[in-house]
């Protein structure tokens, strides 16, 4: 065994239609929540997962909040 520190690998976020051509290789990890490669997964490979960070954001549609100054509120 080597006597180097354990890093956990870095996660790097796939389309889904990735993760279906390569889910032949893969195999989805419960504890890293994320798919591993098979057999060599549990040491070596990349750590991948689906990316939904873009799936449900939609543009925000209400009135600009930007750049706008201070305003204060008078409570009677």
């Amino acid at each position: 065994m080597s006597s180097k520190a354990r890093q956990p690998r870095k996660r790097r976020y796939v389309s889904r239609t990735t993760v279906r051509l390569l889910r032949p290789l893969l195999r989805y990890s419960e504890g890293r929540e994320a798919y591993v490669l098979r057999l060599v997964g549990r040491r070596f490979g990349p750590v991948l997962r689906q990316d939904r960070r873009r799936a449900g954001r939609r543009g925000y549609s209400g009135p600009e909040r930007r750049r706008v100054g201070s305003v204060r509120i008078a409570v009677n």
